[in-house]
Order: C-alpha cells, then structure tokens, then sequence
C-alpha cells in the first residue's frame, strides 16, 4: 500500500472520531505537535520503525515519548495502533493529509502561490482576499518564489490555475506572432 493511501485511510479515521466527539481540532494540535518532534529528531522516528531493535523497547520508547507529551488518551492510543500496525513512519503524511481534511471540514480551500520575487505582507494579504472571492471561501495560501516567471504569480487553487506571469505573457505573444495574429 503506498504511503499516500495509508496516510488518507488513518488521517479520516482520525478525523472520524474527533468530529464525533467534537475534538477534531485538538487531535490535530496534538498530532502537529507530534510530527513536529518527529521531524526535530529525526532519530526518534527511525528508532521506532527500526525492525532491528525488539519490538517491546521499540513500544515502551514510544509510551515514554507520549506520556511525555501529555497527549489525549485517544491521539495516545492512535500513535499506540500506528506503532503495533508498523506505521509509525507514516506521520508526517498523516499529518499533511489530517491538516488538508481538517481545511474542508472548516470551509478553508488550499493555493499554491508562485511569485518571481519575494511577496510582502500586505501583497499576500491582497492576493488571499482576491483567491477568496474567486474561491468563495477562505484560503490558506502556500507561497513559494520561482525566478523562472521573470514577474507576476501564478495561483493554484485545485484544479484552477491563474496565471498573471510575465513568463506566460511572453510565451502567449510569442505564439500570437507566429500565428501571424498581429501581421
């Protein structure tokens, strides 16, 4: 099973059983936090997957490191399946797929943002309240610099692609010239 796949099937249930019992948010704190310390000590996770180690030491590492952490009983007992079911190398996926359910049930939608240079505050906060009227919901913007488009951004919002680079408007002209389009 790929790693994508086992990520989505324990994130929904999961986020199952927080909706049911009203702790969907919690469970996602606790969960971040988790993968948070995963990936601080990257040694922690490889330990608890290591086969090489006997399981026992492997599962009361695990206990110590949860009660450490103080999490709920249920996120405890979730990270306890992922250890007996050997997936506890899984979090990090978990946790991306846990972060985008838990998006959809609060009504956020995800964009990808490209810019050729570095966006300020107030342009970000500019180009979120634009993405929101186009998505007619709030967005949670990702924003990433990409030298390549020359100027502009270019805007993903799932499927939908916006793209206001000069690097496109280059490419469009250049094409409209060799149709003969402007003769």
């Amino acid at each position: 099973m790929t790693s994508l796949v086992v990520a989505k099937r324990y994130a929904k249930a999961l986020l199952e059983i927080g909706r049911e019992d009203g702790n969907y948010e919690q469970y996602g704190r606790e969960l971040a936090e988790m993968a948070s310390l995963f990936q601080e000590a990257p040694d922690l996770p490889t330990a608890l997957a290591n086969p090489g180690f006997p399981f026992d030491g492997r599962r009361s590492l695990l206990v110590a490191v949860l009660q450490k952490a103080a999490l709920s009983p249920i996120v405890s007992n979730f990270f306890r399946l992922l250890m007996d079911r050997g997936r506890i190398g899984e979090v990090a996926g978990i946790h991306a797929v846990y972060q985008r359910l838990l998006d959809e049930v609060k009504g956020i939608t995800r964009a990808e943002v490209s810019s050729a240079s570095a966006l300020d505050q107030a342009q970000i906060a500019q180009l979120a309240a634009t993405l929101k009227q186009v998505a007619g919901r709030e967005v949670k913007l990702e924003v990433k610099e990409d030298s390549s488009l020359i100027g502009g951004v270019v805007a993903r919002i799932g499927d939908l692609v916006l793209d206001g680079s000069v690097k496109t408007q280059l490419a469009n002209l250049k094409n409209s010239l060799r149709r003969g389009e402007y003769a």
